[in-house]
């Protein structure tokens, strides 16, 4: 078929989706404006509530002891083949059995996975990485360099760098939905999932078209597409946004401790220290709108019932999905999102039970 004949037959189509990525911007640039207004009210109460702190977060100059505890693993960089960036990463175990790897959310680092480094080192070979922006990583200014499939390349050449054909995969949050993209992308890197708290995009968006309440929850997403000021926001009155976030005795993280949330604040504070983790937010309508993909992984899906940030409902339209007998999926009443740091000994035996058949 000649090629204007093929190119007169698609204009239709490439025009519609053009029209709608159009449409689907400007909704999301009202939001981000309202959501603005809403962030800014809070940040501006949280500086007059405690006008000591100043409008500015304060650098931390040294890291809270417990990001060098020796029992969670050892600190090292690997030089990754595709960029040429380097990642911090805390290892243990190693030699003890297979990668298994750990992928952490926002606002958090390779420490949200303490109790987990702790647990299963004796049996496999523990990595929490900081991924791309984050921490002692490095971390590109450019919005472009926070895009998915080079965050899914960070990923590859991790567990390749670290001398492995496939690994266990377990993430929370920002980290769990890379693991769904690269679980279809790369397959036969990963032998087993554990998600805790997050969903594929491509269900996300489908779910949150239906049930308007999602979006709601989700507000952030919209505030984090606007440039420098999500990051002077979370910054006022030293990071209070955050520390509500993580500290709330609801939607926080239960008997979190000064120093566990200097651990997370510390690198948060650093210069450029948010831009970085806000750029992955910024990227996430980049490919809107999204196909439905089929998911094959074997997984192991938990679920906070109380989960502020994400509705219960997604668990069923993620089972949809799936194949048939891939999927193992637990919604543990009255937890919260934080999973892994909140409920860690309860994640800790649904992990072993689903990871026991690899260790006979």
């Amino acid at each position: 078929m000649p090629e204007l004949v093929v190119t007169a037959l698609l204009a239709p189509s490439r025009l519609t989706l053009k029209l709608l990525r159009a449409f689907m911007w400007s909704l999301v640039f009202s939001a981000a404006l309202v959501a603005a207004a809403v962030y800014s009210c809070i940040a501006l109460t949280h500086v007059l509530c405690r006008p000591r702190r100043g409008c500015c977060g304060r650098p931390r100059r040294t890291p809270p002891a417990c990001l060098s505890d020796p029992a969670l693993g050892e600190h090292c960089f690997l030089t990754l083949k595709s960029s040429g960036l380097r990642l911090h990463y805390v290892s243990a175990g190693c030699g003890n059995g297979p990668l298994m790897l750990f992928l952490h959310g926002f606002p958090e680092n390779w420490f949200s996975w303490r109790y987990q480094l702790r647990e299963f080192q004796s049996r496999f070979h523990v990595v929490a990485v900081d991924l791309r922006g984050y921490g002692s990583s490095d971390a590109p200014r450019d919005v472009d360099c926070y895009t998915i499939d080079l965050l899914m390349a960070d990923i590859q050449d991790v567990i390749l760098g670290l001398g492995y054909s496939k690994c266990i995969l377990v993430a929370h949050d920002w980290g769990a939905l890379l693991a769904w993209n690269f679980s279809i992308y790369y397959p036969s890197l990963v032998e087993r999932m554990v998600v805790v708290s997050a969903a594929p995009m491509s269900v996300y968006q489908d779910y949150s078209i239906r049930h308007i309440g999602q979006f709601f929850r989700s507000n952030y997403v919209f505030l984090f597409q606007l440039p420098w000021l999500p990051e002077k926001l979370l910054s006022l009155s030293d990071f209070q946004i955050l520390k509500t976030t993580l500290t709330h005795h609801k939607r926080g993280i239960p008997h979190l401790r000064p120093n566990e949330l200097e651990a997370f604040l510390y690198d948060f504070s650093q210069p450029s220290g948010l831009t970085g983790p806000l750029n992955y937010y910024r990227n996430i309508f980049r490919d809107f709108p999204l196909e439905p993909q089929e998911l094959a992984t074997p997984t192991l899906l938990l679920w906070g019932e109380k989960d502020t940030y994400f509705e219960q409902g997604l668990v069923g339209a993620i089972s949809s999905r799936f194949v048939p007998g891939r999927l193992e999926a637990h919604i543990l009443p009255g937890v919260g999102h934080w999973i892994p740091q909140s409920h860690p000994e309860e994640m800790h035996q649904y992990m072993w039970a689903f990871l026991q058949d690899l260790l006979d």
